[in-house]
């Protein structure tokens, strides 16, 4: 449990200290010449924060692939979704600025939220359709403005005791990289959920996979392939976390 205790600590720590940090980025930001210095600035501090709680956690992450992440051009980021860990394992790694859609009810976290809209983040009711549709439109303004999207197309967290066992993706999310033109960057992540979740409340050292396929240009499929992206997605996306069991991460306390 000392691993909890301290991310916990850690996590409360940032949020509380890291309020005149969101005050003075903000007064920068009031500046538009110095806008995009400071959205700059908020990336990189929460990537290192996201770091020393991986660190803090025993995260021992093993990355393939990550030369097929653009550094010079925005993308949208798909991956199979099982922890919370997820989020943060894969932000602390973007080259860009980056915006993930969330649930909805993460905006009532108090500075967390703050955090998140000032990293261009976007939220979701996905039980409202117009809501879901303006958050999609946000998302392709975001690309438009040379924006990173994430987004995990399951559209929650896969609960199942199989890593292949996800849910459905859902098209609309993809919408984004149909109507930008951007590339879509699938993710397979591998272990995150032997982090925190397969156990509650204790924190585990754990071995984690993340792959990055190579990018998917849908201007390039074949129509039936674009008539079901979120299959042709999915599919490549559960090819990466087969071929990581040949790899045995072995997770420990």
């Amino acid at each position: 449990m000392i691993r909890t205790f301290f991310v916990l600590l850690y996590v409360v720590l940032f949020l509380i200290l890291g309020i005149p940090v969101l005050g003075i980025e903000w007064l920068i930001s009031k500046k538009k010449e110095w806008r995009y210095a400071a959205a700059l600035s908020q990336r990189r501090i929460v990537q290192w924060a996201f770091r020393c709680i991986c660190f803090l956690s025993g995260v021992k992450l093993t990355v393939i692939g990550e030369e097929h992440v653009p550094a010079d051009e925005p993308v949208l980021y798909i991956g199979n979704h099982r922890s919370d860990f997820d989020i943060v394992i894969c932000y602390a790694r973007c080259p860009g600025l980056t915006g993930y859609i969330s649930k909805n009810s993460i905006e009532r976290i108090p500075l967390l939220s703050t955090w998140m809209r000032r990293l261009y983040c976007l939220f979701i009711d996905r039980d409202d359709i117009k809501q879901s549709l303006k958050t999609i439109l946000n998302g392709i303004d975001h690309i438009k403005n040379g924006i990173s999207v994430c987004i995990y197309p399951e559209g929650g967290r896969g609960k199942g005791t199989d890593e292949l066992d996800m849910l459905p993706f859902k098209e609309g999310s993809l919408k984004i990289a149909e109507k930008t033109g951007c590339k879509i960057i699938p993710m397979a992540i591998t272990g995150s959920a032997d982090i925190f979740e397969n156990h509650k409340p204790r924190i585990k050292k754990t071995q984690v996979i993340l792959e990055y396929g190579e990018p998917i240009d849908v201007s390039a499929l074949t129509k039936e392939e674009k008539k079901k992206l979120g299959v042709y997605c999915q599919t490549k996306i559960r090819s990466m976390l087969t071929q990581h069991r040949q790899l045995t991460p072995s997770n420990t306390d």
